[in-house]
């Protein structure tokens, strides 16, 4: 019979402090206005985005589906029931970014990290102010009693 692993929580959750769940909710509102206004561009397509877009490769109207399934995540982003949801596939969606603008040699720094500065926003908010990732994502282990 093989052995089985039980996966168990590191720590119990924890109700985060009233200053760190503020700080959380502070930190997803800046993200997630950044998105918003990011994704309904998208969706209108002025002049600079699909010139963005072709510039990354993309068909000038691949911007509206990418604008669609970033509002979309960002919705499930914010919505507590699918918040961790969200955080996944917008990370996956930030993933995709970073690809795109190392595939054009954007600058590191500036546009390539970019992405990942933001998903590090949404999952430092995330950390913040809600107990269950806290519990799942632990910066410190507690040694197990023996």
């Amino acid at each position: 019979m093989p052995d089985t692993t039980v996966l168990a929580p590191a720590t119990t959750a924890r109700r985060p402090r009233r200053a760190a769940v503020r700080t959380g909710w502070v930190l997803t509102a800046l993200f997630s206005a950044f998105l918003a206004v990011d994704g309904v561009a998208h969706l209108v397509r002025p002049a600079p985005v699909v010139e963005a877009t072709e510039r990354l490769g993309f068909p000038p109207e691949s911007a509206i589906v990418m604008g669609v399934v970033q509002l979309l995540c960002l919705a499930l982003h914010l919505l507590r029931p699918t918040t961790v949801l969200g955080a996944v596939l917008l990370t996956g969606y930030l993933g995709g970014a970073v690809t795109a603008h190392l595939r054009v040699e954007d600058p590191l720094l500036s546009a390539t990290l970019f992405p990942i500065y933001m998903g590090t926003l949404m999952w430092v908010g995330l950390w913040l102010r809600e107990p269950a990732v806290r519990t799942q994502l632990p910066l410190a282990r507690t040694r197990a009693a023996a």
